[in-house]
């Protein structure tokens, strides 16, 4: 799988406007993979990235239902929430280590680096997550679930002055290559799923495989 990632000068701060500019320039990647077994609920999920000179910018949209948001503070378990997440190496090179940056429909996330594998990661301190540019569409927390179908979603501007902090970065810029996959699921919800952008070749749920990523394409 190979993303087109598409430079725009002057990007404003992280905005939930799916089709307004900027963000109406920006095609869309869909989120329709699914690990384990195909569920009942499969919410349509799409991903829109872009980067400017400081930052990548990131929007998912999702078409769901079953909807929860009940982590509080960052670092939470987000993802047994209505969640989406973005794990990336911000370069070619696997062997660095990745990040792995999960938001819940509400806007609270968790934000770790992994440079042995899943077991060895780090949490990125609050001070670093508030650097972040966040937005989401929802209240920060929803309990009980929404049941009825509802669109939401969610957007940040990642600086990658802050990623050189935990590894090597390839500073976006043209033919830039990233190594990355796109994800939505919603562990504790009524009706869990696990779904992924880059196909990954796993008998259970498990998003860290980074050899399964896919290719962020610097335009």
């Amino acid at each position: 799988m190979i993303a087109i990632v598409k430079r725009l000068a002057g990007f404003p701060k992280a905005g939930t406007d799916w089709d307004k500019p900027p963000w109406e320039e920006i095609r869309p990647e869909r989120v329709g993979n699914y690990m384990g077994e195909k569920p009942d609920h499969f919410p349509r999920t799409e991903v829109k990235i872009a980067y400017a000179e400081k930052a990548v910018h990131v929007l998912f949209r999702v078409e769901d239902r079953y909807v929860r948001a009940v982590s509080a503070k960052h670092q939470d378990p987000v993802c047994r929430d209505s969640c989406v997440e973005f794990f990336f190496t911000p370069g070619p090179d696997l062997s660095q280590g990745y990040f792995n940056l999960e938001m819940n429909c509400g806007g609270t996330l968790l934000f770790h680096f992994h440079r042995n594998g899943r077991e060895g990661g780090i949490e990125i301190p609050g001070r670093d997550c508030d650097k972040l540019v966040k937005t989401h569409s929802l209240p920060r927390i929803i309990d009980p679930e929404i049941a009825e179908p509802v669109t939401w979603t969610v957007g940040y501007a990642i600086p990658t002055a802050l990623l050189s902090r935990y590894c090597p970065v390839s500073a976006p810029r043209p033919k830039a290559l990233w190594r990355a996959n796109f994800y939505k699921c919603a562990d504790g919800t009524s009706h869990p799923h696990w779904l992924t952008w880059a196909p990954v070749d796993d008998s259970k749920p498990n998003f860290h495989l980074p050899q399964s990523f896919g290719l962020l394409a610097f335009e």
